[in-house]
């Protein structure tokens, strides 16, 4: 109840200086990016004939195929009950507070905190990018929280077959199955779902051959569910297939693909969406990112280990200035990493002293982040 009260608590501050009419009223909320984008597609489901005759957003048709349609498919829901905009904001906050209860459940179970309440209260102010994200329409509460709870199956499923448990044999497979399941849920809302199926490959792998196991027993059977999120994948393309006419719509949808090589072109002057040259904070990000899979490995938490390095690898070869935001799936492993610091009482203190930095921070990017959208009629 704690979380619960803290998360709506959280978001209703970030939100009550527009709900007073501050810069735009509550307008701004549903303006900022990429909500108005996932509220066309809730309303269009890529159909471009009606996305060019009822809405006037200057964003290129073939554009859209790049929102997957997990959320807008909890918007469509929610819109039987509340306005789009509206419905597109209390799933946002919805799926904000279930990944921090689903956060909490994961650490307590298998415990990977000395105070996990506490941690998960860290997890609803921290970091600032994931504080602005969770007070309008994004994907992102609804990919972390589906993450979460795929590990959360998945840990749970191998820690019985390490602890022996042979009468849980039945468990261990369902476990797997909700793996799988949620790991599909993360796969349909954003694209780097598909980073959580190959962090499990690497993980069984890494299994398989420390322990000279079985390659079909230990490896294939246990794989088997968790194919449930590369077909997810299919499944998407397929729909984009029925309603575009392409398959390949996401990869046809413009300027939309961020990973290069070589790895560290966010330095680059030659790329797009990176904006200014002012990019120290970005140099520490990659320095939290390799710490919190070093201290994963440290402490011998070798399947969150390998999710965080597969993640965190692949931030390395975005060029994009939002780093923040795509490195936000990595937060929840970076405070388990870093929980020794935080149970700390300087650490509390030194929180309480940028929480209005953070505040303050949200407020500022939801204000200026907004698209420019004339009539509302459409999304309604």
């Amino acid at each position: 109840m704690i979380i619960i009260l803290t998360g709506f608590l959280v978001t209703f501050l970030v939100w009550l200086p527009f709900l007073l009419g501050g810069k735009g009223g509550l307008f701004t909320l549903f303006q900022n990016y990429d909500g108005p984008n996932y509220l066309v597609i809730a309303k269009s489901w890529y159909d471009k004939a009606f996305i060019s005759s009822h809405f006037s957003l200057p964003t290129p048709l073939e554009y859209y195929p790049a929102h997957l349609p997990g959320f807008p498919i909890t918007i469509a829901i929610l819109n039987y009950l509340f306005l789009g905009p509206t419905a597109m904001l209390i799933s946002t906050l919805f799926f904000s507070i279930l990944s921090a209860i689903a956060f909490y459940l994961f650490i307590y179970k298998f415990k990977l905190s000395e105070n996990p309440l506490w941690l998960s209260l860290v997890f609803l102010v921290f970091p600032a990018r994931w504080v602005a994200v969770k007070a309008v329409g994004s994907p992102e509460p609804m990919f972390i929280f589906a993450i979460i709870a795929s590990i959360y199956f998945f840990k749970s499923a191998f820690d019985k077959v390490e602890n022996n448990l042979i009468s849980k044999k039945k468990s261990v497979t369902i476990d797997l199955f909700l793996a799988g399941v949620f790991g599909a849920i993360a796969q349909v809302t954003k694209s780097p779902g598909i980073l959580l199926f190959i962090a499990y490959l690497g993980f069984l792998g890494y299994k398989t051959i420390k322990v000279k196991r079985n390659f079909l027993k230990d490896f294939i059977k246990p794989a088997i569910p968790l194919f449930l999120i590369p077909v997810s994948a299919i499944v998407v393309f397929c729909f984009y297939k029925i309603r575009t006419g392409d398959f390949l719509a996401y990869f046809h949808s413009g300027d939309n693909f961020h990973l290069v090589f070589p790895p560290f072109q966010s330095f680059s002057q030659n790329r797009s969406w990176l904006g200014d040259f002012w990019r120290e904070d970005m140099v520490w990000q990659y320095l939290l990112g390799a710490l919190t899979v070093i201290l994963l490995l440290k402490q011998k938490l070798y399947d969150l280990a390998s999710f965080a390095a597969v993640f965190f690898t692949a931030t390395l070869f975005i060029a994009h200035r939002d780093l923040a935001r795509y490195s936000l799936p990595l937060v929840p492993f970076t405070l388990i990493a870093f929980d020794k610091l935080i149970q700390k009482k300087e650490f509390k203190i030194a929180l309480l002293i940028i929480l209005p930095a953070i505040y303050l921070y949200a407020l500022n990017f939801i204000s200026h982040n907004t698209a420019p959208i004339a009539d509302w009629a459409p999304y309604l």
